[in-house]
């Protein structure tokens, strides 16, 4: 039986191969159970509704029935709690940002080693927002050239304070790191993110973030 602090990780995939490799590591990786095995997205939602949420839930995106993307919204609905990161072979900006505004918590693609899963698991649990490297440089240069050149940044509200927090958000920084920087506490950290997802309408690290790039904030 696991112990209570281990990282309980579900996972959604079709590939019978692949899902058996991830599970496999997984469970020989201290601090880290996999939990539960989905096949689709309707057999996680019929999980989620009679077990607890996991920490983290690794969703591809093509899989039979409904597609991970347009479930993200059903799955926030049933598990506000859990960190979903999509883990896919499909690497276009679109489909990433169409993730990220959903709700997803972080973008892998599958070619990543079994390493880089695990740190990128325990980099979403701890508040962090990781994506495969050869995509994040392309994706954040895509986002900026949906902006229209003469559009005026949105008018959120938002306080100098919480800029400053979504800047350092942005700038790839967790919470105690933001707490650092801005020389205050991890409470109020928390109360700026909160404040910052109420303004922007959004739900997630990654959401904020890549809403405040489309639209100039930061």
């Amino acid at each position: 039986m696991s112990c209570t602090s281990d990282i309980r990780v579900w996972l959604v995939e079709d590939n019978d191969a692949y899902r058996k490799a991830v599970s496999r590591t997984l469970g020989r990786t201290p601090g880290m159970i996999c939990e539960c095995q989905c096949r689709s997205v309707e057999e996680l939602l019929a999980s989620l509704e009679k077990e607890i949420p996991p920490d983290v839930i690794l969703l591809d995106v093509q899989l039979p029935g409904n597609d991970g993307i347009s479930s993200l919204s059903s799955i926030g609905s049933l598990a506000p709690s859990s960190k979903v990161m999509v883990l896919t072979a499909f690497d276009d900006s679109e489909k990433i940002y169409d993730a990220i505004c959903a709700g997803a918590s972080g973008y892998l693609l599958k070619l990543a080693g079994t390493g880089e899963i695990v740190a990128a698991i325990n980099e979403v649990f701890a508040g962090g927002a990781p994506m495969t490297p050869s995509l994040a440089v392309r994706v954040l240069r895509q986002f900026s050239d949906w902006l229209a050149p003469s559009k005026l940044p949105a008018n959120y509200k938002l306080t100098g304070r919480e800029i400053d927090t979504l800047k350092l958000m942005a700038d790839g920084l967790i919470k105690k790191e933001i707490a650092g920087q801005l020389k205050i506490s991890l409470h109020t950290v928390d109360s700026h993110i909160k404040s910052i997802y109420g303004k922007l309408q959004v739900n997630t690290n990654t959401a904020a973030v890549a809403k405040a790039i489309r639209e100039d904030i930061v």
